[in-house]
């Protein structure tokens, strides 16, 4: 009998298998026209980021070098030209003051931002994880003292300890780096709180059951049958966790401890363009409206993601091929 074929009885036409839970997923996110789209639009931004240096090569321009001849020093450096400057030289116009390409700094500026978030969210997931199977798998006392260190960091305000920290620190260290390791190293309670919850209920399973009985160790089975079952809600949770961090970098950045000149990011631009919103709207409006698609984009994207992670969606979703989606149209106009 073929793998991919289920026959109910001698005789009966073939029905297809269910598809793998991989597969599952694909299709319920395929299914969701707004969560397609926008992960077209992540996608999309992050090949603009990874391709940064191209892209500036492409529009022939450099983030970095001045061009004070397109800006005006009589009117307190407003670009030259209509729109910010936007011509064919300088497809987004230029930043005011230093005359420099605004394209090449957006670009260069999503490296930073994006690339932020993601080391963030990563160290965020990792970081919860280790903690919520500790304290799950652990004896009464290790699961009180990392239930109390997790009650702790909840109630620190996320964006004070990060002001404090990101003040002392020298500034010969790597900012982006910097800013990364304070997000994700205070922000990593509300993960721990999810992997906790989960494991104990996953703890009193029989396959969890059979495998302690086999002698297994707790790292073996948290490893081996409890990572996967939790896989859904930490993805779900970290999908999520992306846009806050975004927004998180671009706050930091605003208040201006975060990105320091020269390294263009998004938040830093927006600190910058503080005072050029009237002369130079472009200057802010660009970097606000990427922060405002990258961050619904990801949200959205983040919903789309739980939900194909849900198997009760099936159910609620228009799945299958276009034939059969018009046929199960044209019964209910029918009905």
């Amino acid at each position: 009998m073929s793998e991919a074929l289920l026959v109910q009885e001698a005789g009966a036409a073939p029905v297809a298998a269910p598809a793998s839970g991989a597969r599952q997923f694909w299709r319920r996110l395929r299914a969701q026209r707004a969560a397609t789209a926008a992960a077209a639009v992540v996608l999309l931004l992050f090949l603009a980021a990874i391709a940064a240096p191209l892209l500036s090569a492409l529009a022939g321009q450099d983030p970095d070098t001045f061009h004070p001849d397109l800006v005006d020093s009589a009117a307190g450096g407003v670009p030259i030209g209509s729109f910010g400057g936007i011509g064919a030289d300088h497809w987004l116009g230029v930043e005011p003051q230093t005359g420099r390409d605004l394209f090449a700094r957006i670009v260069y500026g999503a490296r930073v931002s994006l690339g932020v978030a993601v080391v963030a969210t990563v160290l965020q997931v990792t970081i919860g994880v280790i903690v919520g199977l500790a304290a799950a798998l652990g004896s009464r006392w290790v699961d009180q003292v990392l239930s109390r260190i997790t009650d702790i960091n909840v109630a620190l305000p996320l964006m004070v300890i990060a002001l404090g920290l990101l003040a002392v620190v020298p500034a010969s260290f790597p900012r982006p780096v910097l800013i990364a390791l304070v997000i994700g190293g205070i922000n990593w309670a509300g993960t721990s709180k999810i992997v906790r919850a989960q494991a104990l209920a996953l703890k009193s399973l029989d396959f969890v059951s059979a495998a302690r009985l086999s002698g297994r160790g707790r790292w073996s089975i948290a490893r081996r049958e409890l990572l996967p079952s939790l896989a859904a809600p930490v993805i779900t949770y970290a999908a999520l966790l992306f846009p806050v961090n975004i927004t998180v970098e671009a706050a930091l950045s605003f208040l201006g401890v975060g990105i320091k000149p020269p390294t263009p990011s998004w938040g830093q631009m927006l600190t910058e363009a503080d005072t050029w919103y009237q002369s130079a709207p472009t200057y802010l409006l660009l970097p606000a409206g990427l922060l405002f698609v990258t961050v619904l984009a990801l949200t959205v994207l983040g919903e789309g993601v739980r939900t194909a992670l849900d198997p009760r969606a099936e159910s609620r979703l228009r799945i299958g091929t276009g034939r059969e989606k018009r046929a199960e149209r044209g019964k209910e106009k029918a009905a």
